[in-house]
């Protein structure tokens, strides 16, 4: 629950600044955040990577496997994030596959972050 609350606070964080995002760097941090989960990786693995990257999808976080992933549209800046669609291949843990469109909220100051976008 503690690590929920610190990516709620991050997020907020970057809601609320003042900081632009800035597109190229958003576009890298969400590409190396799904090779990364494409490659086995954990997300938590990517907050000890230099620079860190503070990751939240519950798909990644359950142990679904990433099999593919597909970025649709590069992203919409929106003040601190850019929002970027991502079709996502799943492996689940019986080995059934599934397709998904999602979409990303990437930020990129204060610090690098990629959150799967909750519908509303």
């Amino acid at each position: 629950m503690q690590a929920c609350s610190l990516l709620f606070c991050l997020f907020a964080i970057g809601c609320g600044s003042s900081h632009r995002v800035q597109p190229d760097v958003a576009e890298k941090t969400l590409r190396t955040a799904m090779e990364s989960w494409k490659n086995g990786q954990a997300p938590g693995d990517l907050q000890k990577a230099t620079p860190a990257i503070v990751v939240q999808d519950l798909d990644w976080m359950s142990g679904s496997k990433l099999v593919d992933f597909q970025i649709l549209e590069r992203g919409q800046p929106v003040d601190s994030n850019l929002y970027a669609r991502v079709k996502l291949t799943l492996q689940g843990a019986g080995g059934e596959k599934a397709e998904k469109t999602v979409t990303y909220v990437v930020g990129t100051s204060p610090a690098l972050t990629v959150f799967r976008d909750v519908p509303k």
